[in-house]
């Protein structure tokens, strides 16, 4: 693993995305704007080239279609729009959402011809252009979503779609719009494909939110990360799920360089591999016929356990216990106590986002991160 290249900014970044030459970023520092960097000195330093101030409370996600080189990004405020660069300005397009909750994450199709936005309306909004009224408009994903939405991913095919929401599920949709798409292929996940068909949903295993979906590259397997620090790896077409428990911080996104593993990152700030053992397929005890997933090691250059400090590392209810009996209140010293990385790894605060980038000339894989610590890292497998 190498770090190809690393910036930190002055603030947090909570939301990223590259566009398709890695020239320019798209960064979110957590409030209601998106500031748009390009590279100068030969990589060594970014130039701030345009702000995006659209938006009227927090920017929630951003994602740069590398084809068509629009962007689009959703909101607090219940918006999303699309921008398309002139030449001289990013000029925006309203997304007709109707959505009366927060937007949460938005993510382009394949193909570029539409995007999913997901929302705490209890529901997801799949948005194409109409040709008559001139803007982008929805079709809502509905049932049986019963809490908010907190991640997407499309499928290679361009019609499904997953979704991890706060209700503890993964669930995967059509998302065929007629006049749009052409219909997919049969595929693990069905034949007949109308919109707002579940096409498959899955339970996290301790009832934890989930964080983080992803199809692998063929499409027929789907992973996701939940809160109560798990990895799980779902087949449909053999009906098997492999759940895998991690002795670190809840992983908050992932994606799949290969079929046979995954990277995962979040609050532990380092990015962390997953492999498929198919040897050891047979020591799955809740499905013996199930491949096997592991996780290997940190990507990082630091250790590749966390570093807690003492009194962390006891339980909470002692913790408290001793508190009461000496009838302390929290101070700031309690800051000791929280989780403490190392201090050789690149991000020093939660990960909040990691997307795959295509390797220059196609010889190697590449995926970036952004953290609250205000790092932006491109990553070389």
């Amino acid at each position: 693993m190498a770090v190809l290249d690393q910036h930190t900014f002055p603030f947090c970044v909570t939301a990223h995305a590259f566009n398709h030459d890695r020239t320019k970023v798209a960064v979110c520092p957590n409030n209601n704007l998106v500031e748009i960097y390009k590279v100068s000195n030969g990589g060594t330093s970014w130039v701030l080239e345009h702000t995006l101030d659209e938006h009227d409370l927090p920017v929630t996600s951003i994602d740069w279609a590398p084809k068509t080189n629009r962007i689009v990004t959703c909101s607090q405020d219940k918006n999303a729009y699309v921008w398309n660069f002139d030449g001289q300005a990013w000029k925006p397009t309203l997304v007709h959402l109707r959505v009366n909750r927060a937007a949460t994450f938005a993510k382009w199709s394949p193909l570029e011809d539409k995007f999913a936005v997901a929302s705490g309306a209890r529901c997801i909004a799949v948005c194409y252009f109409g040709e008559d009224n001139d803007w982008w408009v929805s079709k809502h994903i509905k049932k049986p979503i019963t809490s908010t939405v907190l991640c997407l991913d499309w499928h290679p095919n361009n019609v499904l779609l997953a979704a991890g929401s706060a209700d503890m599920k993964a669930r995967v949709f059509s998302a065929f719009i007629k006049g749009v798409d052409k219909k997919p292929p049969p595929s693990v996940w069905g034949e007949k494909l109308p919109f707002n068909k579940v096409c498959g949903e899955f339970s996290n295993p301790s009832s934890g939110w989930v964080h983080g979906v992803a199809f692998s590259p063929s499409g027929d397997a789907l992973a996701w990360t939940g809160h109560d620090s798990s990895l799980s790896v779902a087949y449909p077409g053999s009906n098997q799920v492999v759940h895998v428990r991690t002795p670190q911080l809840p992983l908050l996104s992932l994606f799949w360089p290969s079929e046979s593993s995954i990277i995962a990152a979040g609050h532990d700030c380092t990015p962390v591999l997953f492999e498929r053992q198919d040897s050891e397929a047979q020591s799955n005890a809740t499905n013996p016929s199930a491949p096997a997933w592991k996780r290997i090691k940190s990507l990082d250059q630091g250790q590749s356990k966390p570093q807690v400090s003492k009194i962390a590392s006891n339980s909470a209810f002692n913790m408290f216990r001793q508190m009461d009996s000496r009838a302390q209140q929290s101070t700031g010293s309690d800051t000791q106590t929280r989780f403490q990385p190392d201090s050789k790894s690149i991000h020093q605060n939660t990960i909040t986002s990691i997307k795959p980038l295509a390797g220059l000339g196609g010889a190697q894989m590449e995926f970036s991160s952004s953290g609250l610590d205000g790092k932006v890292a491109v990553w070389a497998i």
